[in-house]
């Protein structure tokens, strides 16, 4: 029998491993597992901002999908999405054709904490169920808690398309 307390190890040599060491090493193991199972998290979060995304213009429809004056609700893929997303890889703005090519394009979120807003075209008004925010049609804050108007989407006209830019929410983006 090795005696541990000389220096010998159980695990050198021919000797046999106690209980006692085959758990001691079967804690290190395990611990290192936990070490790492925890460490992957924040590594990922250290290195998350040198991947760099670039934001992409994605089609809305034709200008001539919207009617002047309407408020609608779009679904529009993500493009850093992957193919098996499925419902989970869309993003819902909400497009307001003002006049003629001049557009707005809403994201859902409300500006307090982020739950999607519903459009309601009767009275004209976006309004957040969570908490009781209400915006205008223009997208400018009416009531409630938010502290700003809604978060607006880049977009141009091309070719008579309605193009809009994603690959991030303006929330994260853009100051207030």
């Amino acid at each position: 029998m090795n005696d541990q307390r000389n220096g010998d190890c159980p695990c050198q040599g021919g000797g046999s491993v106690s209980r006692r060491g085959a758990l001691e090493w079967g804690t290190y193991v395990l611990g290192g597992l936990a070490a790492a199972a925890t460490g992957i998290p924040i590594v990922g979060f250290l290195l998350g901002p040198l991947t760099k995304h670039s934001d992409r213009w994605i089609a809305a429809g034709t200008v001539t999908e919207f009617p002047e004056g309407q408020t609608r609700l779009v679904d529009l893929v993500n493009p850093l999405g992957k193919s098996d997303d499925g419902e989970s890889g869309k993003i819902a703005v909400y497009v307001r054709r003002v006049a003629g090519e001049q557009f707005q394009i809403f994201a859902v979120n409300c500006t307090h904490l982020g739950c999607p807003v519903n459009w309601i075209p009767t009275a004209g008004l976006f309004m957040c169920p969570c908490h009781g925010g209400v915006f205008y049609d223009d997208g400018s804050h009416a009531s409630g808690p938010p502290p700003r108007g809604l978060y607006e989407y880049e977009h141009r006209i091309e070719e008579g398309r309605l193009m809009v830019k994603l690959g991030h929410l303006p929330t994260l983006q853009q100051p207030a």
